[in-house]
């Protein structure tokens, strides 16, 4: 038996968190690490450092729980930095252990093996907080404070780079086995609260609009929402907080034309914990009612992007059990009518976007029959995702809504793995193009590894069709979009994972059918040249600048 080590101080703080499984990249600077995350809980052996972190970042937004990836030091570290960007973009609490190099030779620039310039500054750059273990003793502070900033609301990545010499130091077990404390936050004064109120009470025809924020006030949203007549918009990341088959929720279609018209008609926005982000609001230039109240957890947030004229910081739980509690002492002024016109805005918005994609509707459809409510549906960057899978596609739960929302490709397999292992009793979707499957189509022999219940939907556009829809409709010539593209049939076999292909509307079902019924992985082609374009191509939401010719003018 051999004294426990740093190892055994990361399993005390995961145990502590409810943290079962670490997703990782094996390295002689992180070797104590992984061999006691892998005795003790569940090592998954990735097979890049940035899939490591999507990984850890989609369990937990599955899971609820603290997500953590193991890298090694120096390049190790410099290839998850992208996947930190996205958890920082998201809010997601992830905890990042990289290797250092043994103490004696830091800083000292002799090329030792693994070593990088400067990488806290790196950590620093792309982590909501990172720290060095710079001593055995501080150890397990390091690691205490790192896990409570990773899960301090609104979260996000932490990042501690740990000497290997320090790893494999000897270290006093039960130091570690109570989980971070939680961080109170900020309430609005009873005066703000009461003036947001005669707002709602007043308001003929009132908006909701949900952010990422509002996904932990589910239950006083749903409340909300009843009291005064409101409809409901979201922004992508706060699809679920109140179920999509709820017919007072419009969804994620502000920018679309239906809800555009209902904010035109709308005498005031409540808003709860969004960004309001740049491809969900026409770079800015989506008119919201001058009447708005905003709640945000971040000081900095209200009136940000759109004048708030009242803004309350705070959790939006409590907050919104405020104003609920003030509400139910008044009557709302809401028209009759209303709710009807929401109703209305949404079925509008929906049909119009199923005519929009097509054949896709089938597979859209198959999905939502076959796979449970439960079961998380993670998209990467591609056509159907920015389509029908961040709209049309109905979620019920925030916990089963995974997607890149920094906007990066190639991370939705990696993410789909994490959120499959901590979701083992349903089956997990993963929809991506052959684009991004290809930016990490290693992950492929994690998948075929450990076999977690996942189908993966490759739709096959042979490159990157939306950058290509982009090119074609400025009237230009194609430039770095087409792309060679395996046989899936012969790569998912030699990996010994099941094929499957639809290439016509009809087979949606009937494969969908199948592959949800799996008790391990499942790839399927969606032959997108043999399926047949959509009704209308699909070009992102990003504003172009305009040639202008010689003398100034547009051309």
């Amino acid at each position: 038996m051999t004294p426990p080590n740093g190892g055994d101080l990361l399993v005390e703080l995961l145990r502590a968190h409810g943290t079962d499984t670490v997703f990782g990249v094996v390295s002689v600077h992180n070797l104590p690490l992984v061999e006691a995350v892998d005795r003790e809980l569940r090592f998954v052996p990735v097979r890049h450092e940035a899939a490591a972190v999507n990984a850890a970042d989609g369990y937990a937004r599955a899971t609820g729980r603290l997500g953590c990836a193991l890298t090694s030091t120096g390049t190790g570290a410099g290839n998850a930095a992208g996947s930190l960007i996205e958890s920082l973009s998201a809010g997601t609490s992830v905890l990042h252990i990289t290797g250092q190099i043994d103490t004696p030779y830091l800083g000292l620039g002799r090329g030792f093996i693994h070593e990088t310039k400067d990488q806290p500054a790196m950590l620093t750059a792309v982590s909501k907080h990172a720290a060095t273990v710079r001593d055995a003793a501080s150890a397990a502070e390091v690691l205490r404070e790192a896990a409570a900033a990773a899960l301090a609301a609104p979260g996000g990545p932490a990042s501690v780079e740990w000497p290997i010499d320090l790893q494999y130091a000897e270290q006093t077990p039960g130091q570690l086995t109570s989980p971070a404390a939680a961080v109170a936050a900020p309430r609005p004064d009873a005066a703000a609260l009461d003036e947001a109120t005669a707002l709602l009470a007043a308001a003929r025809r009132p908006l909701i609009w949900a952010g990422g924020g509002a996904t932990g006030a589910r239950t006083e949203l749903a409340e909300l929402l009843a009291l005064t007549g409101a409809g409901l918009l979201t922004s992508n990341s706060g699809r679920g907080s109140v179920p999509e088959d709820d017919e007072r929720v419009v969804g994620n279609y502000a920018s679309a034309p239906a809800g555009k018209a209902l904010l035109a008609e709308a005498d005031l926005l409540l808003s709860v914990g969004t960004h309001f982000r740049s491809n969900e609001t026409h770079d800015y230039r989506l008119a919201v009612p001058d009447a708005h109240i905003q709640i945000d957890l971040d000081p900095a947030a209200p009136g940000r992007v759109y004048p708030a004229k009242h803004g309350l910081v705070g959790d939006a739980a409590a907050v919104l059990g405020e104003l609920a509690a003030r509400l139910r002492a008044v009557t709302p002024r809401t028209e009759a009518a209303w709710p009807e016109r929401v109703r209305q805005a949404r079925q509008e918005a929906r049909a119009k976007q199923r005519h929009a994609i097509g054949p896709q509707a089938a597979i859209c459809d198959a999905i939502r029959a076959h796979y449970p409510v439960g079961s998380v549906i993670a998209r990467d960057v591609t056509i159907p995702s920015s389509t029908w899978g961040n709209r049309l596609l109905e979620i019920t739960d925030p916990a089963t809504n995974v997607f890149p929302r920094g906007g990066g490709i190639g991370q939705g397999l990696a993410m789909g793995i994490g959120a499959a292992v901590g979701r083992p009793e349903v089956p997990t979707v993963v929809i991506a193009g052959d684009g991004g499957l290809a930016v990490h189509l290693g992950e492929l022999l994690t998948l075929a590894q450990e076999r977690p219940r996942l189908t993966l939907l490759v739709f096959n556009d042979g490159g990157y069709g939306v950058l290509r829809n982009m090119q074609e409709a400025g009237g230009g010539q194609r430039h770095g979009v087409d792309l060679t593209t395996p046989d899936f049939f012969l790569l998912a076999s030699s990996l010994g994972l099941p094929f499957h292909r639809i290439s016509h509307a009809d087979d949606a079902d009937a494969v969908l059918r199948e592959a949800a019924a799996a008790d391990g992985p499942t790839v399927v082609e969606v032959d997108l040249a043999a399926l047949g374009p959509m009704n209308v191509p699909f070009t992102p939401p990003v504003s172009v600048p305009t040639p202008k010719s010689p003398t100034g003018g547009a051309r």
